[in-house]
């Protein structure tokens, strides 16, 4: 089952992932949302749309925008609705 893995803490696991260009997508209700805190960046991919992030939070230290998702994904990347994808040191284990 694949996890999302920060300093030795699981993020998130799921045998329910997306894979878009590389990256699982973990769906929302698999967060650990204690390690999550939103952050107010966002980025616009040409294809996907609009992403927001989360910041990831773990013994302390934190994580900037490591986690990402897409709240109102374009048509072509609706499969990615509802779901947080990671980056930025957060390691996914399959």
């Amino acid at each position: 089952m694949p996890k999302a893995i920060c300093k030795g803490d699981v993020l998130a696991e799921s045998d329910d992932t997306v894979v878009v260009e590389g990256n699982h997508y973990f769906p929302e209700q698999s967060l650990k949302k204690e390690f999550f805190r939103e952050s107010s960046h966002h980025s616009l991919c040409p294809w996907k749309g609009i992403a927001s992030y989360y910041t990831v939070e773990v013994d302390g230290e934190r994580n900037e925008n490591a986690a990402w998702y897409y709240p109102k994904p374009s048509l072509l990347a609706r499969k990615v609705k509802g779901r947080v994808a990671f980056w930025h040191g957060v390691k996914i284990e399959l």
